[in-house]
């Protein structure tokens, strides 16, 4: 089934909607690199600048792939695991304070929606999209 016609344009909004919001976060990681890499770093992570400045570049490339259709799976595949890893490891509802837990859960189960819907994009990806540039459907 190929994504054509009135599903192929809900596609293009739908990536729009969401691979926009996605690499802008990416990009936020560059605008606010010295915030993030403090978060990072009180989160224990090693190498906390690297860390942020690589996951915004592949949060930006992961989104712009799913806009574009440049290897939109490849694109909500990483998109994904960025969020899964992101919410297990910043947003620990189980292991901060009761008085910070239930702004940590809101945000860990926004990333775990987040990486389900980057699945579901990788999954029709299988399927050229209507309005990409498309380099085949991986």
């Amino acid at each position: 089934m190929a994504f054509t016609g009135t599903e192929g344009l809900v596609l293009l909004v739908a990536r729009v909607l969401f691979g926009g919001v996605i690499a802008f976060t990416g990009l936020n990681h560059f605008m606010q690199t010295e915030q993030m890499t403090g978060y990072a770093q009180h989160k224990g992570l090693p190498a906390p600048k690297l860390a942020v400045l690589g996951s915004g570049l592949a949060l930006i490339l992961g989104g712009l792939a799913i806009v574009l259709g440049i290897f939109p799976t490849v694109g909500g595949v990483v998109v994904a695991g960025f969020l899964v890893v992101a919410g297990v490891l910043f947003h620990d509802f189980w292991a901060v304070p009761e008085d910070q837990q239930q702004d940590e859960m809101t945000h860990f189960l926004k990333n775990v929606a987040l990486a389900g819907g980057a699945l579901a994009l990788a999954v029709l990806a299988v399927e050229r999209w209507a309005f990409s540039v498309g380099l085949g459907a991986f």
